[in-house]
């Protein structure tokens, strides 16, 4: 009777990571088949839930392990992260409070953020760019 149920819950396991691709249930699948064989050879109960247990934990911490570096967003530098660390030109007041702002940096106009969301930056001051998030460079002024 045990072999089936394992073998029922290998099949959930199965359908479950082929409808999600999470990874989410991956980790069970080698332990579910080693306590079908269990079941097979009658190993007692307990034992073969135990073996289940240890060896997701085993597998969870080695998969989570492989596949964290697999899956690994790798940041492509662009041209424009070659401008953090620059100094640029404020040609319109940044302020967070009224969602403006704008720096010219190597002859091109981009929109800016002042670092400290508090802080305003007038017109004609020199900053330093720190940071890029999405299309504005995050700045602060030059010291």
């Amino acid at each position: 009777m045990m072999p089936y149920i394992w073998l029922a819950l290998l099949v959930l396991e199965i359908i479950f990571e082929a409808a999600t691709a999470a990874l989410v249930s991956v980790w069970f699948i080698p332990p579910t088949l080693v306590c079908i064989v269990l079941a097979f050879l009658a190993v007692p109960l307990w034992i073969q839930i135990l073996v289940f247990f240890v060896l997701s934990g085993i597998c969870l911490a080695l998969f989570k392990t492989v596949l964290r570096d697999f899956f690994k967003v790798k940041k492509t530098p662009t041209n424009a992260d070659s401008h953090i660390g620059k100094c640029a030109i404020v040609t319109e007041k940044i302020s967070m409070l009224e969602n403006s702002g704008a720096v010219k940096i190597g002859g091109i106009e981009w929109s800016a953020a002042a670092e400290d969301e508090n802080e305003t930056i007038e017109t004609g001051v020199t900053v330093k760019i720190v940071d890029i998030r999405g299309v504005k460079l995050i700045c602060k002024k030059c010291d």
